[in-house]
């Protein structure tokens, strides 16, 4: 598996960076774009590292952010696979900016062929999309600094993931992780009956040193997770948790990672 990060938080020697995530996934016979942050970076970047990006079996949008999904605007035509929520208008608690993507439902219709799915949905044999994620943990979406248009809390219930069986057990990809990450790893198990886990890349949506947190690097330890790779909205006291426990290194744009 090869995965070639195209938009991140941080910058490479050649690429730039911006707040958002996109990744190229390459496994399974299957050339898939996993987000497409918010402008046309992710394409800027595949530029500099001499990737062709018109070519894709698929597109995944891991929820409906404008940081993972406004670079939708750049490219078209394709399959597009995201949950049925992804159009939801929805803002900032604080200061009610709008955090949505830039499209409706209808007009991404229009640019691609649209496929919603809120259950797992098979991309091959070894490449799930997990659709909706059960929160099941007592420590993880229990708050929320996001509302819907009309004020309710929105606890981003579109936030899915992909999970990818690797020889060597399962390998998550995560958008930004508003179901919690140990939500999204024991819904993977279970939905590909696979207990092993390999490896997981992406945002984690941890910005402190608090409970969730430290049950998350818990749940990591006790299934010797051998490749941990916190990105994109994972803040700072988390990143030094991280790299406490696991000594991991910073994912930045221009990065090729090789499974």
């Amino acid at each position: 598996m090869r995965i070639s990060v195209l938009s991140e938080n941080h910058a490479g020697t050649f690429t730039r960076a911006e707040h958002g995530l996109s990744y190229l996934i390459e496994f399974d016979d299957k050339k898939i774009l996993f987000d497409a942050g918010q402008s046309i970076l992710f394409l800027d970047n595949a530029r500099i590292m001499n990737i062709y990006i018109g070519n894709l079996d698929l597109v995944v949008l891991s929820h409906g952010h404008f940081d993972h999904g406004n670079g939708l605007e750049y490219i078209s035509d394709y399959d597009l696979l995201c949950h049925p929520d992804c159009f939801i208008r929805r803002h900032h608690k604080s200061d009610r900016l709008n955090i949505g993507i830039n499209f409706s439902r209808e007009e991404l219709a229009r640019k691609f062929n649209l496929i919603t799915s809120d259950v797992p949905y098979k991309i091959s044999e070894r490449i799930y999309f997990l659709g909706g994620i059960p929160r099941i943990t007592a420590f993880e979406s229990v708050s929320t600094n996001f509302t819907y248009a009309d004020g309710t809390p929105d606890f981003v219930m579109d936030d899915s993931a992909l999970a990818i069986i690797l020889p060597q057990g399962l390998f998550i990809i995560t958008g930004c992780g508003h179901s919690g990450i140990v939500n999204i790893l024991e819904y993977a198990k279970k939905v590909t009956g696979i207990e092993t886990i390999y490896g997981i890349l992406g945002g984690f949506h941890l910005k402190e040193t608090d409970t969730q947190l430290k049950e998350t690097i818990k749940y990591l330890k006790i299934n010797n997770v051998e490749h941990v790779m916190p990105s994109h909205c994972t803040e700072l006291p988390a990143l030094s948790a991280f790299y406490e426990n696991f000594g991991i290194r910073q994912v930045k744009t221009g990065n090729i990672l090789v499974f």
